[in-house]
């Protein structure tokens, strides 16, 4: 049974809100996140990646609900995944939208992230 932890409860209808829900399949960690990451909720998404206290922490990062990332955003899931490589863990994107997509093309991140086109497929090895 998956567990559910809503870190912040922002609205993500509102323009420059993030929300994230933190739920665990098998011993992983994901994180539904919902609205804009850009340098006002950059701290949201910071906090919710924290690498947890676990051996080799995994975490899933579902963005198929996130509208806008900025370099902010880049800035965060490149420290949130070397972090967790140093620990011992990954980091995989599920389902990018286009244009969240499109711009991790642009910089470069997803040569070294692994993104997935689902969840699904990013939970699975």
């Amino acid at each position: 049974m998956a567990e559910e932890h809503r870190v912040d409860t922002g609205h993500a209808a509102q323009s420059g809100q993030l929300t994230v829900v933190a739920t665990a399949a098998d011993g992983i960690h994901v994180l539904t996140l919902s609205g804009e990451i850009d340098h006002h909720t950059g701290d949201t998404l910071r906090h919710a990646l924290a690498v947890p206290d676990t051996p080799d922490p995994r975490v899933v990062l579902d963005m198929h609900r996130v509208t806008f990332m900025d370099s902010s955003g880049i800035n965060i899931l490149i420290a949130a995944h070397h972090a967790l490589s140093r620990a011992g863990g990954w980091l995989r994107l599920a389902a990018p939208t286009h244009s969240v997509r499109r711009t991790m093309n642009i910089v470069g991140v997803d040569e070294f992230i692994d993104c997935r086109e689902t969840v699904r497929q990013a939970l699975s090895s």
